[in-house]
């Protein structure tokens, strides 16, 4: 028995040595799966905040916005009243969208962007709330039709309330941090809501299993053609369909519009037919995968024909998706047009035919270099 007591110390030993790197081993592999978020069942502590700190100021009034225009219209508008509201040191209510445009649109603000993201990611230039306090709710809106100075009213008024907010802002010649707090707005702060963010990443998944694609804002729609008074190659019936509408508009300041001057001065969007002669100048195949980035084109297939014969793989969100899935946004113009945003800023080659708003933003998308969608 004597003899045998060495060996068992031994064997002791080496079990001691053996439990004690399996303890530092599992020690090691616990910390990190917790580094890398594989906690198990284990309750983490939350990880840090990533909010900026809030911007104390005292708030000289509360500036209250109301949108007009197409998705990408407001969005610039939005980015504009938020750079007013820091540099007047006014806390900002959540904006109303347009619902009294051409497209008729019933979209709230939280139909469309992620409200939370746009108040906490402003937070520390703007003071940001949904809605006016009870106490102001009932008070009959302040609408500014000129542009005196801005400032000495609010202490008059508690609320101003622009019911209009395109122009509103110069776009050079101003403070370069407000021209950066634009463009952190608009493409940070105005993020899309989940669900539509989802519907546009499987629209981007769906083209992109298909190869290389083109954005093509064909922006050939009737609003388009009415607002410019462009009338190339409609019928005489068509173009007074157009001036009739401009006319059941009274904020559309022209109305009697010269289509072959706007023409020649280059400020008419391309036509459908036009459309296919610069992609072949430019070089694109008849395979070549299109995605029309639009609205109801004017005129419908018909007037799409000549474009289509060109270049057959012409694809929508409609023959890409299942009517189903689309009906929760049918209707609803400006989340349609936020689903044709999201696919433009992924694809390969964006083509605008018109220069208008949203071709200034998907490019301004791509310089950012970081898309919120």
């Amino acid at each position: 028995m004597a003899r045998s007591r060495p060996r068992v110390w031994l064997v002791a030993a080496c079990a001691a040595v053996l439990l004690w790197a399996s303890v530092a081993q599992l020690v090691a592999i616990s910390r990190l799966l917790l580094r890398f978020g594989f906690a198990g069942d284990a309750d983490p502590s939350p990880p840090p905040s990533t909010l900026p700190a809030p911007r104390i100021y005292k708030s000289n009034g509360y500036l209250k916005i109301s949108c007009n225009g197409g998705l990408n219209q407001m969005r610039s508008e939005i980015c504009d009243m938020v750079a007013v509201a820091r540099l007047l040191n006014l806390t900002m209510v959540v904006p109303e969208l347009d619902k009294r445009s051409f497209w008729a649109d019933q979209s709230n603000f939280g139909d469309i962007f992620d409200v939370r993201h746009f108040i906490d990611s402003l937070r520390d230039e703007v003071h940001i709330i949904n809605q006016l306090p009870e106490r102001l709710g009932a008070t009959d809106s302040n609408v500014i039709l000129q542009m005196p100075p801005i400032l000495p009213l609010f202490s008059k008024y508690d609320v101003i309330h622009f019911n209009k907010t395109d122009a509103r802002l110069a776009n050079n010649g101003i403070n370069t941090e407000l021209q950066l707090l634009r463009c952190r707005a608009n493409f940070h702060a105005l993020k899309f809501t989940p669900q539509i963010e989802e519907l546009g990443n499987k629209l981007v998944h769906k083209l992109r299993a298909q190869g290389p694609f083109v954005a093509l804002h064909l922006r050939y729609e009737m609003d388009m053609l009415a607002f410019s008074g462009c009338n190339h190659g409609l019928s005489p019936e068509e173009a007074e369909e157009l001036r009739k509408m401009r006319y059941a508009y009274p904020w559309w300041r022209d109305k009697e519009i010269d289509s072959q001057a706007k023409r020649l001065q280059g400020l008419c969007p391309l036509t459908p037919e036009e459309t296919s002669f610069v992609l072949k100048a430019l070089g694109f195949q008849k395979d070549a995968l299109i995605y029309i980035a639009a609205g109801e084109i004017y005129g419908g297939e018909m007037r799409l024909e000549p474009l289509r014969s060109a270049f057959p793989k012409l694809v929508r969100k409609e023959s890409l998706l299942d009517s189903e899935v689309l009906r929760q946004f049918q209707n609803h113009s400006s989340q349609m047009a936020a689903l044709d945003f999201i696919v433009s800023t992924a694809s390969d080659v964006f083509i605008p035919t018109f220069d208008g708003n949203m071709a200034k933003l998907v490019e301004g998308s791509w310089v950012s270099g970081e898309v919120l969608f």
